[in-house]
């Protein structure tokens, strides 16, 4: 008799073949994952993501694009800076509005003119250094890390410097810094400003150190440290990182290409010298 096919009876499912039936096919680098926050080892169900997945990226682009457009809270971040000890002064630059701002970059690196008055009025010239907090692409990261950087900056400043009052800055772009410390005399300027928001990073603040800042100076011509945030550079090391690159730039004159961070080598170095001379 011929043996009927549709009567044979399937043998067991065999291991690879339950795989490929799963819904979801893991990756088999996901246990690289616990490493990063970067999207890798995503998976697939069929030719196309996993749902979680779609929703997590949904999510991130959303917060990413709110960070950019949310206005920063001025009145609230100065009312803690003043709690904190800090002394303040408000700017804005000469873009009008976020869309403008957002449209045109030359208007965030120039200073309104209200706020250009408002810095020359000022009674008090010729500062070590100059501190500005920009909104730049991301008020959030100047909400959540601004204040505990300053904090640990002050920690760490010399007492002999002479600081500036923080300046806040709306609608600012990294130029504007520029302006600001040369109204106020200042040696040398310090931008925090939060920057373009990642899918994975809406709150990635950056540090910019000028030397000898003045309307015109060019980004070759400044240090940046960026990534501050606590899954990032810690606040401590960013303003360890910051002194060290200040402090250069003043006994060189010099910032940067001309400047080269070379403070993890002196950290080490620091650490290393009392075993090396036997203290």
């Amino acid at each position: 008799m011929t043996e009927n096919p549709a009567a044979t009876v399937a043998g067991p499912m065999v291991a690879g073949e339950a795989a490929s039936k799963a819904p979801v096919s893991k990756d088999p680098w996901e246990h690289l994952k616990k490493f990063t926050r970067a999207r890798i080892a995503l998976g697939r169900a069929g030719n196309s993501m996993p749902t979680d997945e779609v929703l997590r990226f949904g999510f991130s682009h959303a917060m990413a694009r709110d960070a950019v457009h949310l206005p920063l809270d001025v009145d609230a971040l100065c009312r803690s800076l003043g709690d904190a000890g800090f002394e303040t002064l408000r700017v804005r630059s000469a873009a009008p509005d976020r869309a403008a701002y957002l449209l045109r970059p030359d208007l965030g690196r120039r200073l309104d003119a209200d706020a250009a008055a408002t810095l020359q009025d000022y009674p008090h010239k010729g500062f070590d250094l100059s501190i500005v907090v920009g909104d730049g692409l991301s008020s959030l990261a100047i909400k959540n890390h601004a204040q505990p950087l300053l904090e640990q900056l002050r920690a760490v400043t010399p007492p002999a410097w002479n600081v500036a009052p923080v300046v806040i800055a709306t609608q600012a772009r990294v130029a504007l810094s520029d302006a600001v410390a040369e109204a106020l005399h200042a040696r040398v300027v310090v931008m925090l400003v939060g920057e373009r928001p990642g899918l994975t990073s809406p709150d990635s603040l950056g540090v910019y150190i000028t030397y000898a800042p003045r309307t015109g100076r060019q980004d070759a011509e400044r240090n940046c440290i960026s990534n501050v945030r606590p899954e990032g550079l810690s606040y401590g090391a960013a303003a360890r990182k910051t002194l060290w690159l200040v402090s250069e730039a003043m006994r060189l004159k010099v910032s940067g290409i001309g400047l080269k961070d070379q403070s993890d080598i002196a950290e080490i170095g620091a650490v290393a010298q009392p075993r090396l001379s036997g203290e």
